[in-house]
């Protein structure tokens, strides 16, 4: 029978950690953690993540700072937002909501961003860092979120033969990096490698984020596999990751609603304390 790698004990581990931190900051008298999430437009989703972010702010007594620009604002207005909030020392995480329109080049922003407040690991800098093995770099949210659930629920990583259906600056790229930090055997594969199902199958585990509804059947995975689906999709029944509904010949998945999703957005909030750390010398 399939294992369901369920993001919520993952998450409410994490959350308990950071609670523990707040304490610890509220006793030393310290400033409250700031997230400060810049928003460009009014794109629903955009406004849906936020209004969440918000709420799991204030659920764990952070505080949070929304700043919004019009869809039409010239770069040159959203380069100076991100420069007065990287300034601003009440701030301690910075989120950019993306994608950014067109008329923001996207790599001036990840150069525009200071590094230390670069909650979801969009700067060079910290791409940089990941791929040097700096483990204080802050990572892309969901790549850290890979790594915590297979720590839950694998006792070791080390040695692990780990295919990666992903290269994208958000998730294959920094989360190879990661893994590899783990000592974990990692392969990453693409639009364009070759017998896709014959590499996957080889996987002990496997990692989707092609953004394709059910796209990976049985026949991409051996029968002792675990599945990481990242895939965040819709289909005439709802949400639904990038593996088929009921795999059932898996040693274990995590599913979609309720697995990666739910662990991403509380490692977001952790990388703000991590952020206000490293602004502070490694104190509150």
């Amino acid at each position: 029978m399939t294992k369901q790698l369920l993001g919520k004990p993952v998450a409410d581990v994490l959350r308990q950690s950071l609670r523990e931190e707040i304490r610890e900051i509220k006793a030393q008298g310290g400033k409250t953690p700031t997230l400060a999430i810049l928003r460009v437009g009014d794109k629903k989703d955009d406004i849906a993540y936020e209004e969440r972010l918000k709420k799991n702010c204030l659920e764990m007594e952070l505080d949070c700072r929304s700043v919004s620009l019009p869809e039409a604002a010239p770069q040159e207005t959203f380069l100076a937002t991100l420069d007065a909030l990287n300034k601003d020392d009440d701030v301690h995480g910075i989120l950019v909501l993306r994608p950014l329109p067109e008329t923001i080049d996207s790599r001036l922003v990840s150069r525009a961003i200071d590094p230390s407040k670069d909650v979801d690991g969009m700067s060079f800098e910290n791409t940089a860092r990941i791929c040097s093995g700096d483990t204080s770099a802050l990572a892309p949210c969901t790549a850290v979120a890979v790594i915590e659930i297979l720590r839950h629920y694998e006792p070791s990583l080390q040695g692990k033969e780990i295919v990666l259906v992903n290269r994208s600056m958000v998730l294959g790229k920094p989360l190879a990096m990661l893994l590899l930090n783990e000592n974990a055997t990692v392969t990453v594969c693409h639009s364009k490698t070759a017998d896709l199902s014959a590499v996957t199958r080889r996987a002990e585990i496997v990692v989707t984020g092609v953004g394709r509804p059910g796209f990976f059947d049985e026949s991409y995975f051996a029968p002792d596999a675990v599945v990481i689906d990242v895939g965040i999709n819709f289909d005439d029944q709802g949400m639904c990751g990038d593996v088929v509904r009921g795999l059932g010949t898996v040693a274990a998945v995590t599913p979609v609603p309720g697995g990666v999703g739910t662990v991403t957005s509380v490692v977001l909030l952790h990388n703000v304390l991590r952020a206000m750390k490293l602004q502070n010398g490694g104190r509150y």
